[in-house]
């Protein structure tokens, strides 16, 4: 699907782009008259540019998901404040065009992937669907998603306040949403988002009733010994991680859900590909025994073997597979299909989405 904006809008935009480009250029040059390195103001340059250039990428995915969901859904896009440390938090609203009255409807807490990442338009059609079942759709780009600038991006703390940060989403919907019942909110997310979902419910024994973790993250102490250095100084070099596995190990494995499946108590949908080449399967499956195990009450995994690998997807977004060109439709695979009517009766069971206010 191609979106263009009106000639009026695409001038201000080329406007917009180089006057970030003059003010980037007037830094790099002031910092060389200061007798800043010559590398050290095309450094600042190209950082700049790149803030600028995931702000404008982010503007242009929300315009992709207001014009996706006119006439669908209500869309709209606020922020709240962390509980963590203050930090303002971009969030996104989904809800059905006529809402429910007073706690008429369940809500899901929606948590994107990525290092760095943020709520694309690839995950249309799934919120859709979930609105279309009755839920309302909150999902944070807590700290060190794209597009937010330098001080957002920046903030990023894995496993740490970021998870403050979409726990904020339960307290949020209670005091902002009356069509809400605060004793039917879910949390949903993908491989980081997945990871943060389980930490979720491993800290937060009483806001959900029900989680969803699709190819999570789970033992970081493992992944990055197995991912290597390069990708490990990226953890690293967190404040409030402060160092490598080897010197800091208590940390990496209080930010390991892995090693808190005993805090389990809300019930939990686990699904992994074994040709997962992110969350590569050696340590997807450590979850799924540890809860296969510990909590065989609580959890219900599943391992697809094998999903396709093409221009639609991968193991590791088996269950994300969408045509842009077709307006971001899903093109579903036998483990796609399988896997999201698993996720819809686990949620529907706990949530009971179609159920108007109190029984």
């Amino acid at each position: 699907m191609i979106i263009t904006a009106p000639p009026a809008r695409r001038r201000r935009w080329f406007v917009h782009v180089a006057l970030g480009i003059a003010a980037a250029a007037s830094v790099a040059v002031l910092a060389a008259r200061a007798g800043a390195p010559v590398a050290a103001a095309a450094e600042t340059q190209a950082r700049l540019d790149r803030y600028e250039r995931d702000r404008l990428r982010k503007a242009q995915r929300d315009r992709t998901f207001r014009e996706l969901s006119e006439g669908v859904m209500a869309m709209r896009k606020t922020s709240y404040a962390s509980v963590a440390d203050g930090l303002e938090i971009p969030i996104y609203l989904f809800e059905p065009l006529a809402p429910r009255g007073r706690r008429g409807h369940a809500a899901l807490v929606w948590i994107h992937g990525g290092i760095h990442g943020d709520l694309a338009p690839l995950y249309f059609p799934f919120i859709r669907e979930a609105v279309d079942r009755g839920y309302v759709v909150i999902a944070p780009e807590y700290r060190g998603s794209t597009g937010y600038g330098r001080r957002h991006h920046e903030a990023i703390d894995y496993g740490g306040y970021e998870v403050e940060d979409c726990l904020t989403a339960a307290s949020y919907l209670a005091a902002n949403l009356p069509h809400v019942d605060p004793e039917r909110l879910g949390i949903i997310g993908w491989s980081h988002g997945g990871f943060i979902a389980l930490h979720a419910v491993f800290r937060d024994q009483t806001s959900f009733k029900a989680a969803a973790a699709l190819v999570p993250v789970t033992n970081l102490v493992f992944r990055l010994s197995y991912k290597g250095p390069r990708y490990a100084r990226r953890f690293a070099a967190q404040p409030r991680i402060g160092g490598p596995v080897h010197e800091r190990r208590r940390i990496y494995v209080e930010r390991s859900p892995l090693y808190h499946v005993d805090k389990l108590r809300t019930p939990l949908l686990v699904h992994v590909a074994d040709n997962d080449q992110d969350v590569n399967f050696e340590e997807a499956q450590q979850l799924i025994h540890a809860l296969e195990y510990a909590k065989p009450h609580l959890a219900e995994t599943r391992i697809y073997h094998d999903p396709p690998i093409d221009e639609y997807g991968n193991g590791h977004t088996f269950n994300r597979r969408v045509d842009r060109s077709r307006g971001y439709a899903r093109v579903d695979s036998k483990a796609q299909r399988d896997s999201w009517n698993r996720i819809w009766t686990f949620l529907e069971w706990h949530l009971e989405p179609y159920r108007v206010g109190r029984p």
